[in-house]
């Protein structure tokens, strides 16, 4: 018999006392575990590889998947074999067998895109458009940027809405952004990396009244580094956030010492976006597969998409930063 029955057998149901047992149980029961469970992967090969001599030879990853018009719809990071980084286009009706454009849905165009490319798509979408985030890097710096779109196909440039070496406490590149998907207090919120000045990349909060002017919500990293954990070097927000009645989930990829990239989970308050309330001590998802381990950057699985999937989500990553693979979790609610 547990202990919270004793305590209600000594005081009245209406005790202010036990009301609050009850709720800090209730949440207790809620986050004590992972929202997002038992990580299988649905292939045990790539569903997406470098293909042929151009535009994705060299390396195809870091895919951002969204459910579009009875479709999956996947932006991927390819590049060739001088080093540039362009988007890539597929589609799917199972979510596991992609077909692919034969050429990249988007290019480097911008001045601050022209030398090194676009990267590591994340999307979002408010009403009838759908928001993208990326890096570009001109060679030398990296950014991150905004384009917008309705069909996935063709897109309208907003610009830099994170310089790099600037802000609050960032002091190097800026990437990574995790815009959450709906309004909390009036604002609209974005989860982005930058480079703290201990040197390590750790995620920040900024917030936008018009999802097109972004600017910094902290004076520090709300999701911080961890000495001597699987994230003690790289705090990098993954997919967009969900949200659910434990709060909002945040998927991120956290990097160690080594340069080991792994997955975790971090639960913020539904009406606090830089407050964290749970985070989980052990990776959820690890590289395992030879394809994950070796490739461009070894040792690396990066989570950018998540579609869900009936009661369970699809989560698309990048295999040692050449391939692109999809797991399977339990769904939170």
């Amino acid at each position: 018999m547990s202990s919270l029955f004793f305590l209600g057998r000594k005081m009245q149901l209406s005790s202010p006392l036990l009301l609050s047992a009850v709720g800090i149980w209730l949440w207790f029961a809620q986050v004590a575990r992972p929202p997002l469970e038992h990580w299988t992967r649905r292939t045990a090969r790539p569903i997406i590889s470098p293909e042929g001599t151009g535009w994705e030879s060299a390396g195809t990853f870091n895919p951002a998947v969204v459910a579009h018009r009875g479709k999956y719809v996947m932006l991927y990071r390819a590049q060739d074999k001088q080093g540039t980084s362009r988007l890539g286009y597929a589609e799917s009706t199972d979510g596991l067998h992609f077909v692919r454009s034969p050429k990249p849905v988007f290019s480097p165009a911008a001045k601050y895109e022209k030398g090194g490319g676009v990267e590591d798509p994340r999307l979002a979408r408010f009403s009838d458009i759908y928001y993208l985030t990326y890096t570009a890097f001109n060679g030398k710096d990296a950014q991150l940027c905004l384009a917008t779109s309705f069909d996935l196909v063709h897109w309208e440039r907003k610009g830099v809405i994170l310089a790099a070496y600037k802000g609050n406490w960032n002091v190097g590149w800026t990437k990574s952004g995790a815009i959450v998907p709906q309004k909390i207090n009036g604002k609209y919120w974005m989860y982005f990396l930058g480079t703290s000045a201990d040197h390590t990349d750790q995620t920040g909060l900024a917030a936008s009244s018009d999802l097109i002017h972004w600017s910094e919500a902290t004076e520090t990293p709300v999701l911080p580094r961890r000495p001597g954990r699987f994230d003690s070097q790289v705090v990098e927000p993954g997919p967009a956030p969900l949200i659910s009645s434990q709060g909002i989930i945040l998927i991120y990829n956290g990097a160690d010492d080594k340069h080991i990239y792994r997955t975790g989970i971090a639960i913020f308050d539904r009406n606090d976006p830089s407050k964290v309330i749970f985070r989980t001590n052990q990776p959820v998802f690890e590289p395992r597969e030879d394809w994950e381990k070796i490739g461009q950057v070894p040792q690396v699985v990066f989570v950018e998409g998540l579609v869900r999937q009936g009661r369970r989500y699809l989560l698309y990553y990048g295999g040692a930063d050449k391939y692109v693979g999809v797991a399977e979790a339990a769904g939170a609610d």
